[in-house]
């Protein structure tokens, strides 16, 4: 069974910064890309940022030049840095893997989430 475990939220003041990590277990296959989404109280999941198997990223406009989204394909893992929070930044973080099969099946792997509250 494929599992997706977050780690590294928590509360930090505006301008702060902190580290997101992803750890997948029970996968026998590479994802083709991963990926941070939020969610803030009453607001749709939002897709933070993003990175192919090879490496290329891209970003939601609210989080250029702040956050970095990185994946060590050998350890299975995905992090985000994130600088320079703001209050807007107050979310749960959610951890996602895709895969697409050998029958072009797109599968798609989400953690529980870990929560960012970005308050003075």
């Amino acid at each position: 069974q494929v599992q997706l475990v977050e780690s590294g939220g928590g509360l930090v003041q505006p301008g702060g910064s902190l580290r997101l990590s992803c750890a997948a277990s029970g996968n026998r296959f590479s994802f083709d890309a991963m990926a941070w989404y939020r969610q803030a109280p009453g607001k749709q999941r939002e897709l933070v940022a993003r990175i192919s198997s090879s490496g290329t990223t891209i970003y939601a406009d609210s989080v250029k030049g702040r956050f970095t989204i990185s994946r060590d394909n050998a350890k299975n893992t995905v992090d985000l840095q994130m600088n320079t929070l703001n209050p807007e930044d107050t979310a749960r973080y959610y951890c996602h893997g895709r895969w697409i099969d050998y029958k072009s099946v797109e599968n798609n792997y989400w953690g529980r989430g870990t929560q960012v509250t970005v308050s003075s």
